[in-house]
């Protein structure tokens, strides 16, 4: 028989902690440097709940210094979600280092930022289902050319080491680095990110994601 703790999965939402100035920072020129940030927060809050809405684990928010935020805190103690702080590095070093202590707690890892408004519920379960049939990885590709979630079985250094973040070339770098293991990899729809000042009429247009910027875009 097959035990709970084989099929166990954890979610880890990276969400760096929203101090104005230092979150969505491509968005202040639009946005205003508080209005990016409560956006940003708006963000982990719609991330959180559709993780919550899928149930397909335990969920654990990874997080920069400050980690004593007033925002972070309240997910922590009204959510009851634990805060883990994310280790010096690039994003690939820091989320390497994620994905390897999930591992030692569990029999899968997926990993995910909040950047995506059309992030779905069902994404969730049909990642942790691919992993479950046996697949090494899943990626969910953005159309900028990264990936806006990775979900694994198994920790290899490589997967994360020396790809170009924030470039074009991120997801297709990871594919090269899946195939050169010898992996199986599944691959989820390709979603598009809320990070630049033209993903804003993009956002506003969408009446499934207009209410994340109720209020916050400034008059042409």
């Amino acid at each position: 028989m097959v035990s709970a703790q084989e099929h166990r999965a954890i979610v880890q939402v990276f969400a760096k902690a929203p101090q104005p100035g230092e979150v969505k920072t491509r968005l202040i020129p639009a946005l205003g440097a508080a209005n990016a940030a409560e956006l940003h927060c708006r963000l982990v809050r719609h991330t959180l709940s559709t993780v919550a809405i899928a149930r397909i684990g335990s969920t654990e928010i990874w997080t920069t210094p400050p980690g004593g935020s007033a925002f972070l805190q309240v997910c922590r103690r009204l959510l009851g979600l634990p805060l883990r702080m994310q280790p010096e590095g690039d994003v690939g070093e820091r989320m390497s280092f994620a994905v390897r202590d999930g591992l030692a707690r569990a029999r899968f890892v997926l990993l995910l930022g909040t950047d995506v408004p059309g992030i779905h519920h069902e994404d969730l379960r049909a990642a942790h289902r691919a992993l479950q049939e046996g697949a090494d990885v899943v990626l969910g590709p953005a159309e900028d050319g990264g990936y806006w979630l990775i979900g694994l079985g198994r920790h290899d250094a490589s997967v994360f080491d020396g790809i170009p973040w924030s470039t074009a070339m991120v997801v297709e770098c990871t594919r090269q680095r899946l195939r050169a293991l010898g992996w199986r990899w599944h691959e989820l729809p390709a979603r598009w990110d809320l990070d630049r000042p033209e993903d804003l009429q993009r956002t506003a247009a969408d009446p499934r994601f207009a209410s994340l910027l109720a209020d916050l875009m400034q008059p042409a």
